[in-house]
């Protein structure tokens, strides 16, 4: 994923979807805001029920040259031909992950708001990390990733960072100068048109 200068929109899926309709939703989105990645982030541990949503998921996505990247399973990400892989522990399986799918496959990582995850998984050869939330929220301990976090780790290390987690457009405001990449999900699915809720927030970067 290359890093301009105004950061990229990584597009997250909401944890369960309907696939009668969330195809059409996806593609959408991605005929109307350039995407530059998007992360299918299913709840569940259904292999049938994740299969389907990322097969439907993968036809929009491909036919637009977007790639799609599964939430932590590294063989359902090969058997299914995707393009890689986002992992939720740091740095832990990212080793393991890149000898499975190769050189050339997406391997990121989230790490909370940990900059030493970070760096550990920048060392073992993750593609991107993701720091967040961003965003106040009731998940977890109530640990934000603060800017002070995206602006050293912009300044200090080369590895493509993401922001995500309750964005709102004064987050992205701030964080416009100091991330390569926001990822957006829940903000935009929760209402009625996604499209314009992406342009709402994305009009924050300018």
């Amino acid at each position: 994923m290359d890093t301009p200068e105004q950061p990229q929109i990584y597009l997250i899926t909401p944890p369960t979807i309907e696939l009668s309709t969330f195809p059409n939703r996806l593609a959408g989105v991605l005929d109307g805001a350039e995407i530059a990645c998007i992360r299918l982030a299913l709840a569940g541990g259904d292999e049938d029920t994740i299969a389907r949503a990322a097969d439907a998921c993968r036809e929009v996505a491909h036919a637009r040259d977007v790639a799609l990247v599964i939430s932590n399973h590294v063989l359902l990400a090969q058997r299914l031909g995707l393009d890689g892989v986002h992992l939720d522990d740091a740095a832990r399986s990212v080793r393991a992950a890149r000898k499975e799918l190769g050189a050339d496959a997406i391997v990121g990582s989230f790490c909370g708001a940990s900059s030493h995850d970070g760096m550990s998984a920048g060392e073992a050869g993750v593609d991107y990390v993701a720091f967040g939330p961003v965003g106040s929220s009731t998940l977890g301990d109530g640990t934000t990733a603060e800017r002070d976090l995206f602006q050293w780790w912009s300044e200090m290390i080369e590895v493509p960072v993401v922001a995500e987690g309750g964005l709102t457009p004064d987050l992205i405001r701030g964080l416009t100068p100091c991330t390569d990449f926001f990822g957006i999900g829940e903000e935009i699915w929760s209402q009625d048109d996604p499209v314009a809720a992406l342009t709402g927030l994305t009009d924050a970067m300018r």
